[in-house]
């Protein structure tokens, strides 16, 4: 079985290709390019390297959010062109799930997985590994990086924070809670992450037509949000 893996969602963009549960390929990317400049050619440098096609793929994982709204557009744009053509299945990954199987933890170990949300929040999520698997402790949230310190209260073992957003919540948290940083090359989304997450959604029979694919933004853009400021504006007047 075939997987590609790709994430946009956050700085760093990535493709990966798992073959069953070997990963053949992964690249990652954090130039300051756009994904739109450089995602495609990543999954074609892939596809070179590994010898094999679009058409051979058993299943294209993508990266669905939280994160930058662009970035996530774009990835979707690009599993969908991919896949519709060849009614390959679709997998649509937490990105912040994605993070956190891409970080090797020991058992038993708790990572907290941010993405930078602007405004002083981060998307984030909490998982705690368990034998082979990820056991996930809140769903995807946004939010001020201090609701942290009440979800994780009482932690005692160390909780590794990964992310774009992991320097924030480990300066809002370092003196409330056991926080350690990932290292820096280890710390952002990884494409490899994506693939494992995909993989596991199609084995538990939730892989889906690449027409249903949908973006999780999990709060409004910043068009819509000024225009509700907008609103209430007007209607105080």
């Amino acid at each position: 079985m075939i997987t590609l893996g790709l994430d946009s969602c956050g700085r760093a963009a990535g493709a990966a290709i798992l073959q069953d549960d070997r990963l053949l390929y992964e690249s990652y990317l954090d130039n300051g390019l756009t994904h739109s400049e450089t995602l495609l050619p990543m999954v074609e440098a892939a596809f070179a390297a590994c010898g094999i096609s679009a058409a051979q793929l058993d299943l294209i994982g993508v990266g669905a959010g939280p994160g930058s709204f662009t970035g996530l557009r774009i990835g979707m744009a690009l599993a969908k062109g991919l896949a519709l053509p060849r009614a390959v299945p679709c997998a649509a990954v937490s990105s912040l799930e994605g993070i956190a199987r891409g970080i090797f933890l020991p058992e038993g170990a708790l990572v907290l997985a941010a993405e930078d949300a602007r405004r002083g929040e981060v998307y984030y999520a909490a998982f705690r590994r368990q034998g082979q698997t990820l056991l996930r402790l809140c769903p995807d949230s946004v939010g001020r990086p201090a609701a942290l310190a009440e979800l994780l209260a009482g932690e005692e073992k160390t909780i590794f924070v990964v992310g774009d957003g992991a320097q924030v919540c480990y300066n809002e948290l370092e003196d409330k809670l056991p926080v350690e940083l990932a290292p820096s090359p280890w710390r952002l989304g990884r494409a490899a992450g994506v693939a494992l997450g995909a993989r596991v959604i199609w084995s538990q029979g939730g892989a889906q037509d690449a027409s249903a694919l949908r973006p999780a933004y999990h709060r409004l853009s910043q068009a819509q949000r000024e225009r509700q400021e907008k609103l209430k504006e007007a209607k105080h007047q």
